[in-house]
Protein backbone atom coordinates (compact mmCIF):
# COMPACT_ATOMS: atom_id res chain seq x y z
CA UNK A 1 0.00 0.00 0.00
CA UNK A 2 3.18 2.33 0.42
CA UNK A 3 3.79 2.46 -2.93
CA UNK A 4 0.15 3.42 -4.53
CA UNK A 5 -0.27 6.35 -6.49
CA UNK A 6 -3.34 8.10 -5.90
CA UNK A 7 -4.50 10.60 -8.15
CA UNK A 8 -6.06 13.89 -8.20
CA UNK A 9 -9.90 12.24 -7.25
CA UNK A 10 -9.99 13.83 -4.02
CA UNK A 11 -7.79 17.19 -4.64
CA UNK A 12 -9.36 17.71 -8.48
CA UNK A 13 -5.52 18.31 -9.13
CA UNK A 14 -4.20 16.42 -12.27
CA UNK A 15 -1.04 15.01 -10.29
CA UNK A 16 -0.02 13.00 -13.48
CA UNK A 17 0.41 16.00 -15.27
CA UNK A 18 2.15 17.71 -12.04
CA UNK A 19 4.73 14.88 -11.83
CA UNK A 20 5.56 14.65 -15.14
CA UNK A 21 5.95 18.36 -15.77
CA UNK A 22 8.54 17.99 -12.46
CA UNK A 23 10.38 15.26 -13.89
CA UNK A 24 11.00 16.86 -16.96
CA UNK A 25 13.11 19.52 -15.04
CA UNK A 26 14.74 16.25 -13.41
CA UNK A 27 15.04 14.36 -16.46
CA UNK A 28 17.11 17.29 -18.54
CA UNK A 29 20.39 16.93 -17.08
CA UNK A 30 20.13 12.84 -18.13
CA UNK A 31 18.65 14.12 -21.69
CA UNK A 32 21.97 16.69 -21.78
CA UNK A 33 24.45 13.28 -21.16
CA UNK A 34 22.48 11.39 -23.27
CA UNK A 35 23.23 13.92 -25.92
CA UNK A 36 26.56 13.84 -25.08
CA UNK A 37 26.65 10.29 -25.48
CA UNK A 38 25.04 10.52 -29.31
CA UNK A 39 27.55 13.49 -30.46
CA UNK A 40 30.26 11.08 -29.17
CA UNK A 41 28.78 7.80 -31.14
CA UNK A 42 28.62 10.52 -34.20
CA UNK A 43 32.23 11.48 -33.85
CA UNK A 44 33.21 8.28 -33.47
CA UNK A 45 31.62 6.78 -36.45
CA UNK A 46 33.04 9.74 -38.35
CA UNK A 47 36.54 8.82 -37.69
CA UNK A 48 36.16 5.52 -38.75
CA UNK A 49 34.24 6.75 -41.97
CA UNK A 50 37.55 8.98 -42.45
CA UNK A 51 39.92 5.88 -41.85
CA UNK A 52 37.81 3.68 -44.16
CA UNK A 53 39.28 6.32 -46.76
CA UNK A 54 42.62 6.39 -45.80
CA UNK A 55 42.71 2.41 -46.03
CA UNK A 56 41.36 2.19 -49.48
CA UNK A 57 43.61 4.56 -50.75
CA UNK A 58 46.30 2.73 -49.06
CA UNK A 59 45.23 -0.36 -50.91
CA UNK A 60 45.26 1.17 -53.95
CA UNK A 61 48.67 2.57 -54.10
CA UNK A 62 49.65 -1.13 -53.00
CA UNK A 63 47.91 -2.51 -55.89
CA UNK A 64 48.81 0.07 -58.21
CA UNK A 65 51.67 2.77 -58.26
CA UNK A 66 53.10 0.79 -55.77
CA UNK A 67 53.94 -2.47 -57.92
CA UNK A 68 56.96 -1.90 -60.22
CA UNK A 69 55.20 -4.28 -62.80
CA UNK A 70 52.34 -0.99 -62.50
CA UNK A 71 55.68 0.45 -64.80
CA UNK A 72 56.49 -2.86 -66.65
CA UNK A 73 53.28 -2.75 -69.09
CA UNK A 74 53.75 -3.31 -72.30
CA UNK A 75 51.89 -3.66 -75.43
CA UNK A 76 53.36 -6.69 -77.77
CA UNK A 77 52.37 -7.09 -80.97
CA UNK A 78 52.68 -10.13 -83.53
CA UNK A 79 53.28 -10.37 -86.96
CA UNK A 80 51.36 -13.46 -86.92
CA UNK A 81 48.74 -14.55 -84.19
CA UNK A 82 47.87 -17.82 -85.89
CA UNK A 83 51.33 -18.77 -85.66
CA UNK A 84 52.73 -16.73 -82.12
CA UNK A 85 51.31 -14.71 -79.53
CA UNK A 86 53.30 -13.14 -76.66
CA UNK A 87 53.02 -11.14 -73.52
CA UNK A 88 55.29 -8.86 -71.54
CA UNK A 89 55.42 -10.59 -67.75
CA UNK A 90 58.79 -8.40 -66.20
CA UNK A 91 60.42 -7.06 -69.32
CA UNK A 92 62.16 -3.58 -68.62
CA UNK A 93 63.43 -3.14 -72.12
CA UNK A 94 61.09 -3.23 -75.23
CA UNK A 95 62.64 -5.67 -77.84
CA UNK A 96 61.84 -6.77 -81.11
CA UNK A 97 62.09 -10.78 -81.61
CA UNK A 98 62.38 -12.86 -84.36
CA UNK A 99 60.57 -16.62 -84.82
CA UNK A 100 61.37 -18.82 -87.27
CA UNK A 101 61.45 -22.39 -88.30
CA UNK A 102 58.79 -23.97 -86.10
CA UNK A 103 59.31 -27.33 -87.06
CA UNK A 104 56.99 -29.14 -84.60
CA UNK A 105 54.82 -28.27 -81.39
CA UNK A 106 55.11 -29.48 -78.22
CA UNK A 107 52.99 -32.39 -77.57
CA UNK A 108 52.09 -34.54 -74.76
CA UNK A 109 52.74 -38.55 -74.03
CA UNK A 110 49.52 -40.70 -74.30
CA UNK A 111 48.81 -44.31 -73.41
CA UNK A 112 46.08 -45.97 -74.61
CA UNK A 113 44.88 -49.67 -73.86
CA UNK A 114 46.28 -52.21 -76.75
CA UNK A 115 42.84 -54.00 -76.34
CA UNK A 116 39.36 -53.08 -75.66
CA UNK A 117 38.41 -53.80 -72.13
CA UNK A 118 36.73 -57.75 -72.87
CA UNK A 119 34.47 -59.13 -69.31
CA UNK A 120 32.07 -62.38 -69.16
CA UNK A 121 29.00 -60.73 -69.60
CA UNK A 122 28.07 -57.00 -70.49
CA UNK A 123 30.52 -54.18 -68.97
CA UNK A 124 29.14 -51.51 -66.85
CA UNK A 125 32.82 -49.05 -65.90
CA UNK A 126 30.55 -48.04 -62.84
CA UNK A 127 29.70 -51.67 -61.82
CA UNK A 128 31.97 -52.58 -58.63
CA UNK A 129 35.27 -54.47 -59.82
CA UNK A 130 34.52 -57.43 -57.69
CA UNK A 131 31.47 -58.08 -59.53
CA UNK A 132 33.22 -57.98 -62.97
CA UNK A 133 35.31 -60.97 -64.36
CA UNK A 134 37.70 -59.64 -66.61
CA UNK A 135 39.16 -61.34 -70.06
CA UNK A 136 43.00 -60.91 -69.97
CA UNK A 137 44.81 -61.94 -73.45
CA UNK A 138 41.48 -63.23 -74.68
CA UNK A 139 42.06 -66.44 -72.51
CA UNK A 140 42.77 -65.74 -69.15
CA UNK A 141 39.98 -65.03 -66.79
CA UNK A 142 40.56 -62.39 -63.89
CA UNK A 143 38.88 -61.65 -60.76
CA UNK A 144 39.43 -58.67 -58.80
CA UNK A 145 38.55 -59.25 -55.29
CA UNK A 146 41.33 -58.60 -52.78
CA UNK A 147 42.08 -54.76 -51.95
CA UNK A 148 45.60 -53.48 -53.88
CA UNK A 149 47.93 -50.92 -53.99
CA UNK A 150 49.18 -49.35 -57.46
CA UNK A 151 52.33 -47.81 -57.06
CA UNK A 152 53.87 -45.84 -60.37
CA UNK A 153 57.04 -44.47 -60.58
CA UNK A 154 56.71 -40.96 -62.69
CA UNK A 155 59.19 -39.06 -65.12
CA UNK A 156 57.96 -35.91 -66.00
CA UNK A 157 59.85 -34.49 -69.10
CA UNK A 158 61.02 -32.11 -67.06
CA UNK A 159 63.31 -35.03 -65.80
CA UNK A 160 61.90 -35.47 -62.70
CA UNK A 161 60.55 -38.79 -61.06
CA UNK A 162 58.10 -39.15 -58.04
CA UNK A 163 56.97 -42.24 -56.78
CA UNK A 164 52.38 -42.64 -56.83
CA UNK A 165 50.30 -44.77 -55.26
CA UNK A 166 47.14 -45.39 -55.32
CA UNK A 167 44.98 -47.68 -53.34
CA UNK A 168 42.04 -49.61 -54.89
CA UNK A 169 39.73 -51.28 -53.53
CA UNK A 170 37.59 -53.63 -55.35
CA UNK A 171 34.52 -53.82 -53.08
CA UNK A 172 33.62 -50.56 -53.56
CA UNK A 173 35.59 -49.34 -56.31
CA UNK A 174 34.64 -49.19 -60.25
CA UNK A 175 36.67 -48.65 -63.22
CA UNK A 176 35.37 -45.07 -63.02
CA UNK A 177 36.50 -44.40 -59.92
CA UNK A 178 40.18 -45.53 -60.02
CA UNK A 179 40.37 -43.13 -63.14
CA UNK A 180 38.63 -40.73 -61.59
CA UNK A 181 41.37 -41.49 -58.51
CA UNK A 182 44.23 -41.48 -60.78
CA UNK A 183 43.01 -37.72 -62.09
CA UNK A 184 42.99 -36.40 -58.94
CA UNK A 185 46.58 -37.37 -58.20
CA UNK A 186 48.83 -33.91 -58.65
CA UNK A 187 52.05 -36.22 -58.70
CA UNK A 188 50.76 -38.39 -61.40
CA UNK A 189 49.93 -35.43 -63.60
CA UNK A 190 46.74 -37.22 -66.07
CA UNK A 191 43.83 -36.83 -67.83
CA UNK A 192 42.75 -40.16 -68.13
CA UNK A 193 39.10 -41.31 -69.45
CA UNK A 194 37.37 -44.63 -70.37
CA UNK A 195 35.65 -44.78 -73.86
CA UNK A 196 32.62 -46.69 -74.20
CA UNK A 197 32.52 -47.05 -77.76
CA UNK A 198 36.11 -48.55 -78.37
CA UNK A 199 36.19 -50.07 -74.59
CA UNK A 200 39.61 -48.39 -74.42
CA UNK A 201 41.21 -46.30 -71.68
CA UNK A 202 43.43 -43.57 -73.09
CA UNK A 203 45.61 -41.79 -70.66
CA UNK A 204 47.10 -38.54 -71.66
CA UNK A 205 49.79 -36.80 -69.65
CA UNK A 206 49.28 -32.92 -68.51
CA UNK A 207 52.40 -31.82 -69.36
CA UNK A 208 53.70 -31.74 -72.78
CA UNK A 209 57.17 -32.87 -73.58
CA UNK A 210 59.52 -35.61 -74.88
CA UNK A 211 60.74 -37.75 -71.95
CA UNK A 212 57.87 -38.43 -69.81
CA UNK A 213 56.93 -41.80 -68.52
CA UNK A 214 55.09 -43.71 -66.27
CA UNK A 215 56.06 -46.76 -64.85
CA UNK A 216 54.29 -50.00 -63.41
CA UNK A 217 56.23 -51.03 -60.09
CA UNK A 218 52.79 -52.65 -58.51
CA UNK A 219 49.72 -53.45 -59.91
CA UNK A 220 50.21 -54.70 -63.46
CA UNK A 221 47.07 -57.14 -62.84
CA UNK A 222 44.62 -54.17 -62.76
CA UNK A 223 46.12 -52.18 -66.05
CA UNK A 224 45.97 -55.75 -67.75
CA UNK A 225 42.06 -55.94 -66.75
CA UNK A 226 42.14 -52.66 -68.17
CA UNK A 227 43.34 -53.69 -71.84
CA UNK A 228 47.19 -52.90 -71.10
CA UNK A 229 47.60 -56.50 -72.35
CA UNK A 230 51.34 -56.44 -71.98
CA UNK A 231 51.62 -54.98 -69.17
CA UNK A 232 54.14 -55.90 -66.43
CA UNK A 233 55.69 -54.50 -62.97
CA UNK A 234 59.31 -52.21 -63.22
CA UNK A 235 58.49 -51.77 -67.12
CA UNK A 236 57.18 -48.61 -68.77
CA UNK A 237 53.20 -48.87 -69.23
CA UNK A 238 52.16 -50.30 -72.49
CA UNK A 239 50.44 -48.26 -75.85
CA UNK A 240 52.65 -45.11 -75.56
CA UNK A 241 52.86 -42.25 -78.14
CA UNK A 242 55.21 -40.28 -76.91
CA UNK A 243 55.53 -36.31 -76.16
CA UNK A 244 57.73 -34.38 -78.40
CA UNK A 245 59.58 -31.21 -77.69
CA UNK A 246 58.74 -27.51 -79.85
CA UNK A 247 61.20 -26.95 -82.27
CA UNK A 248 61.89 -23.27 -83.44
CA UNK A 249 64.45 -20.94 -83.67
CA UNK A 250 64.70 -17.89 -81.65
CA UNK A 251 66.97 -14.47 -83.24
CA UNK A 252 68.85 -17.17 -84.84
CA UNK A 253 69.50 -19.40 -82.12
CA UNK A 254 67.87 -23.25 -82.52
CA UNK A 255 66.43 -24.42 -79.74
CA UNK A 256 63.01 -26.48 -77.84
CA UNK A 257 61.38 -26.69 -75.24
CA UNK A 258 58.83 -29.28 -73.45
CA UNK A 259 55.96 -26.60 -73.65
CA UNK A 260 54.62 -24.69 -76.70
CA UNK A 261 54.15 -21.73 -73.99
CA UNK A 262 57.59 -20.74 -72.77
CA UNK A 263 59.18 -17.08 -71.28
CA UNK A 264 62.37 -16.13 -72.21
CA UNK A 265 63.79 -12.30 -70.83
CA UNK A 266 60.57 -11.63 -69.02
CA UNK A 267 58.54 -12.29 -72.35
CA UNK A 268 56.27 -15.10 -72.43
CA UNK A 269 55.53 -16.53 -75.66
CA UNK A 270 52.62 -19.12 -77.00
CA UNK A 271 53.52 -21.40 -80.08
CA UNK A 272 50.22 -22.14 -81.88
CA UNK A 273 51.19 -23.67 -85.38
CA UNK A 274 54.41 -24.87 -87.06
CA UNK A 275 55.84 -22.43 -89.77
CA UNK A 276 58.57 -22.27 -92.18
CA UNK A 277 58.72 -18.57 -92.43
CA UNK A 278 59.43 -15.69 -89.68
CA UNK A 279 57.47 -14.19 -87.15
CA UNK A 280 58.18 -10.57 -85.64
CA UNK A 281 57.64 -9.89 -81.89
CA UNK A 282 57.44 -6.36 -80.82
CA UNK A 283 57.09 -5.19 -77.17
CA UNK A 284 56.67 -1.41 -76.29
CA UNK A 285 55.87 0.62 -73.74
CA UNK A 286 51.92 0.23 -72.95
CA UNK A 287 51.88 4.03 -72.05
CA UNK A 288 48.03 4.10 -71.99
CA UNK A 289 47.85 1.56 -69.35
CA UNK A 290 50.75 3.24 -67.10
CA UNK A 291 48.81 6.71 -67.99
CA UNK A 292 45.22 5.07 -66.40
CA UNK A 293 47.36 3.63 -63.41
CA UNK A 294 48.46 6.68 -62.10
CA UNK A 295 45.59 8.74 -63.23
CA UNK A 296 43.82 6.54 -60.91
CA UNK A 297 45.74 6.92 -57.86
CA UNK A 298 45.54 10.42 -58.36
CA UNK A 299 41.91 10.42 -58.67
CA UNK A 300 41.30 8.39 -55.87
CA UNK A 301 43.48 10.45 -53.99
CA UNK A 302 41.86 14.17 -54.90
CA UNK A 303 39.08 11.95 -53.65
CA UNK A 304 40.22 11.20 -50.29
CA UNK A 305 41.35 14.74 -49.08
CA UNK A 306 38.06 16.18 -50.92
CA UNK A 307 36.31 13.97 -48.52
CA UNK A 308 38.77 15.03 -45.49
CA UNK A 309 38.86 19.12 -46.17
CA UNK A 310 34.67 18.46 -46.67
CA UNK A 311 34.09 17.00 -43.29
CA UNK A 312 36.93 20.30 -41.90
CA UNK A 313 34.99 22.69 -43.32
CA UNK A 314 31.12 21.15 -42.61
CA UNK A 315 29.46 24.04 -40.59
CA UNK A 316 28.92 23.10 -36.76
CA UNK A 317 25.23 23.88 -36.31
CA UNK A 318 25.28 24.25 -32.14
CA UNK A 319 21.84 25.01 -32.17
CA UNK A 320 20.94 21.62 -33.35
CA UNK A 321 21.51 19.12 -30.68
CA UNK A 322 20.55 15.37 -30.66
CA UNK A 323 17.15 14.86 -30.48
CA UNK A 324 15.58 13.75 -26.90
CA UNK A 325 12.91 10.83 -27.17
CA UNK A 326 10.02 13.35 -26.54
CA UNK A 327 11.67 15.58 -29.11
CA UNK A 328 11.37 12.76 -31.47
CA UNK A 329 8.16 11.84 -30.82
CA UNK A 330 6.78 15.10 -31.87
CA UNK A 331 8.55 15.41 -35.31
CA UNK A 332 8.01 13.40 -38.28
CA UNK A 333 10.34 10.83 -39.59
CA UNK A 334 11.41 12.97 -42.26
CA UNK A 335 11.90 16.36 -39.89
CA UNK A 336 13.87 13.96 -37.49
CA UNK A 337 16.07 13.07 -40.21
CA UNK A 338 16.56 16.20 -41.28
CA UNK A 339 17.18 17.66 -37.97
CA UNK A 340 20.08 15.01 -37.59
CA UNK A 341 21.77 16.07 -40.53
CA UNK A 342 22.00 19.37 -38.98
CA UNK A 343 22.98 17.66 -35.82
CA UNK A 344 25.98 15.79 -37.25
CA UNK A 345 27.00 18.52 -39.31
CA UNK A 346 31.05 19.80 -38.49
CA UNK A 347 31.47 16.73 -36.04
CA UNK A 348 35.20 16.85 -37.69
CA UNK A 349 35.24 20.73 -38.16
CA UNK A 350 38.65 22.01 -37.54
CA UNK A 351 40.19 18.50 -36.32
CA UNK A 352 43.45 18.48 -35.60
CA UNK A 353 44.43 15.02 -36.38
CA UNK A 354 42.75 15.08 -39.87
CA UNK A 355 44.32 18.52 -40.37
CA UNK A 356 47.90 17.19 -39.52
CA UNK A 357 47.18 14.23 -41.69
CA UNK A 358 46.31 16.05 -45.13
CA UNK A 359 49.57 18.48 -44.43
CA UNK A 360 51.81 15.96 -44.13
CA UNK A 361 49.87 13.89 -47.00
CA UNK A 362 50.89 17.05 -49.23
CA UNK A 363 54.36 17.21 -47.70
CA UNK A 364 55.07 13.19 -48.65
CA UNK A 365 54.04 14.01 -52.36
CA UNK A 366 56.06 17.63 -52.63
CA UNK A 367 59.57 15.97 -51.46
CA UNK A 368 62.62 15.35 -53.85
CA UNK A 369 63.34 12.26 -54.46
CA UNK A 370 66.90 11.65 -54.92
CA UNK A 371 67.39 7.81 -55.74
CA UNK A 372 64.69 9.04 -58.95
CA UNK A 373 67.30 10.03 -61.90
CA UNK A 374 67.01 13.57 -63.14
CA UNK A 375 64.17 14.94 -64.01
CA UNK A 376 62.11 12.40 -62.27
CA UNK A 377 63.03 13.63 -58.88
CA UNK A 378 59.61 15.26 -58.34
CA UNK A 379 55.92 15.27 -59.62
CA UNK A 380 55.82 18.71 -61.13
CA UNK A 381 58.89 16.87 -63.36
CA UNK A 382 56.65 14.63 -64.40
CA UNK A 383 53.42 16.54 -65.13
CA UNK A 384 51.80 16.40 -62.16
CA UNK A 385 50.86 19.54 -60.33
CA UNK A 386 49.04 21.27 -57.64
CA UNK A 387 45.34 23.12 -58.72
CA UNK A 388 45.85 26.52 -58.04
CA UNK A 389 42.97 26.88 -56.36
CA UNK A 390 43.69 26.93 -53.03
CA UNK A 391 40.31 26.52 -51.70
CA UNK A 392 40.57 22.68 -53.04
CA UNK A 393 43.16 21.64 -50.52
CA UNK A 394 45.80 20.59 -52.32
CA UNK A 395 44.06 18.51 -55.06
CA UNK A 396 46.58 17.49 -57.79
CA UNK A 397 46.46 18.14 -61.59
CA UNK A 398 48.04 15.96 -64.40
CA UNK A 399 49.36 17.44 -67.55
CA UNK A 400 48.26 14.28 -69.60
CA UNK A 401 50.64 15.33 -73.03
CA UNK A 402 53.76 15.56 -70.75
CA UNK A 403 52.92 12.40 -68.30
CA UNK A 404 52.31 10.31 -71.50
CA UNK A 405 55.61 11.85 -72.72
CA UNK A 406 58.03 11.09 -69.52
CA UNK A 407 56.22 7.56 -69.54
CA UNK A 408 57.54 7.03 -72.54
CA UNK A 409 61.06 8.28 -72.18
CA UNK A 410 61.45 5.89 -68.75
CA UNK A 411 58.58 4.71 -67.32
CA UNK A 412 61.20 2.56 -64.77
CA UNK A 413 62.16 5.96 -63.47
CA UNK A 414 58.98 7.00 -62.57
CA UNK A 415 58.70 3.86 -60.86
CA UNK A 416 61.37 4.93 -58.71
CA UNK A 417 60.04 8.91 -58.40
CA UNK A 418 56.88 6.62 -56.74
CA UNK A 419 58.45 4.00 -55.22
CA UNK A 420 61.63 3.60 -54.79
CA UNK A 421 62.46 1.12 -51.90
CA UNK A 422 65.20 3.68 -49.63
CA UNK A 423 65.23 5.74 -46.46
CA UNK A 424 65.22 9.93 -46.23
CA UNK A 425 65.11 11.47 -49.51
CA UNK A 426 65.90 8.21 -51.18
CA UNK A 427 62.43 6.85 -50.60
CA UNK A 428 59.64 6.98 -53.14
CA UNK A 429 56.98 9.56 -52.50
CA UNK A 430 53.92 6.93 -52.25
CA UNK A 431 55.76 4.90 -49.43
CA UNK A 432 55.82 8.00 -47.52
CA UNK A 433 52.42 8.92 -48.24
CA UNK A 434 51.67 5.50 -47.10
CA UNK A 435 53.90 5.86 -43.91
CA UNK A 436 51.46 9.14 -43.06
CA UNK A 437 48.15 7.13 -43.88
CA UNK A 438 49.53 4.52 -41.51
CA UNK A 439 50.13 7.02 -38.72
CA UNK A 440 46.81 8.69 -39.19
CA UNK A 441 44.85 6.30 -39.20
CA UNK A 442 46.97 4.70 -35.84
CA UNK A 443 46.02 8.16 -34.66
CA UNK A 444 42.77 7.71 -35.44
CA UNK A 445 41.85 4.02 -33.86
CA UNK A 446 43.65 5.44 -30.49
CA UNK A 447 40.73 8.28 -30.22
CA UNK A 448 37.65 6.46 -32.47
CA UNK A 449 39.14 2.37 -32.53
CA UNK A 450 38.17 0.00 -35.18
CA UNK A 451 35.36 -2.93 -35.23
CA UNK A 452 38.06 -5.13 -33.56
CA UNK A 453 39.15 -2.80 -30.22
CA UNK A 454 36.90 -3.33 -27.10
CA UNK A 455 35.22 0.16 -25.72
CA UNK A 456 37.36 0.34 -23.19
CA UNK A 457 40.91 0.68 -25.96
CA UNK A 458 40.27 3.70 -27.07
CA UNK A 459 40.02 7.52 -26.05
CA UNK A 460 36.01 8.09 -27.19
CA UNK A 461 35.23 4.59 -26.42
CA UNK A 462 36.72 5.45 -22.40
CA UNK A 463 34.35 8.54 -22.52
CA UNK A 464 31.21 6.59 -23.71
CA UNK A 465 31.80 3.87 -20.75
CA UNK A 466 31.92 6.97 -18.28
CA UNK A 467 28.83 8.32 -19.76
CA UNK A 468 26.78 4.69 -19.46
CA UNK A 469 27.85 4.72 -15.97
CA UNK A 470 26.95 8.50 -15.36
CA UNK A 471 23.50 8.02 -17.06
CA UNK A 472 22.24 4.85 -14.89
CA UNK A 473 23.11 6.48 -11.91
CA UNK A 474 21.51 9.75 -12.92
CA UNK A 475 18.53 7.06 -13.88
CA UNK A 476 18.65 5.58 -10.24
CA UNK A 477 18.36 9.08 -8.52
CA UNK A 478 15.42 9.67 -11.50
CA UNK A 479 13.19 6.62 -10.59
CA UNK A 480 13.75 7.70 -6.71
CA UNK A 481 12.75 11.31 -6.75
CA UNK A 482 9.52 9.99 -9.30
CA UNK A 483 8.60 7.99 -6.49
CA UNK A 484 8.95 10.63 -3.72
CA UNK A 485 7.12 12.95 -5.92
CA UNK A 486 4.58 10.62 -5.86
CA UNK A 487 4.36 10.10 -2.21
CA UNK A 488 4.45 13.43 -1.67
CA UNK A 489 1.34 13.90 -3.64
CA UNK A 490 -0.56 10.62 -2.17
CA UNK A 491 -0.05 11.73 1.10
CA UNK A 492 -1.63 15.51 -0.21
CA UNK A 493 -4.27 13.16 -1.72
CA UNK A 494 -5.19 11.31 1.63
CA UNK A 495 -5.27 14.53 3.33
CA UNK A 496 -7.64 15.95 1.34
CA UNK A 497 -9.77 12.82 1.22
CA UNK A 498 -9.61 12.97 5.17
CA UNK A 499 -10.75 16.56 5.16
CA UNK A 500 -13.51 16.09 2.79
CA UNK A 501 -14.76 13.23 4.61
CA UNK A 502 -14.64 14.78 8.12
CA UNK A 503 -16.32 18.23 6.23
CA UNK A 504 -19.17 15.83 4.68
CA UNK A 505 -19.66 14.50 8.60
CA UNK A 506 -20.17 17.69 9.91
CA UNK A 507 -22.46 19.33 7.20
CA UNK A 508 -24.38 15.86 7.74
CA UNK A 509 -24.43 16.38 11.18
CA UNK A 510 -25.57 19.65 11.72
CA UNK A 511 -27.96 19.55 9.01
CA UNK A 512 -29.58 16.31 10.70
CA UNK A 513 -29.69 18.77 14.55
CA UNK A 514 -31.74 21.20 12.51
CA UNK A 515 -34.07 18.82 11.07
Amino acid sequence: MNNMRIGGLASGMDIDKIVGDLMKVERAPIDKLKQKKQLLEWQRDAYRDMNRLLNDLDRMIFDGVMRQSTFLQKKVTSSNENIVTATAVSSNANQTVEISNITQLATAARWTSESAIQTLGTFDPNAKLKDVTFIVGGVTPLDLTSPLTIKLAVTDPNGSTKNVEINVDPNNDTLQSVINKMNQQSDLGVNAFYDDVTKKVVINKKQTGAGASIQIVEGQELFQAFGFTTALNNLELTGKTNGQNAKFTINGLETERTSNTFTISGMTYTLKNTHAGTVTITSTTNTDAIFNSIKSFIDKYNETIDEINKKLKETRYRDYQPLTDEQREKLTEKQAEKWEEKAKSGILRGDSILSNALSNMRQALYRKVDAAPEGFQQLAQIGITTTPNYLEGGKLLIDEAKLRKKIEENPDAIYRLFSNNGTGNAKGIVLQLRDEIKKTVKSIEDKAGNTLKATNQYIIGKSLLDLDTRISAAEDRLKRVEDRYWKQFSAMEKAVQRANSQSAYLMNAFGGGAQ
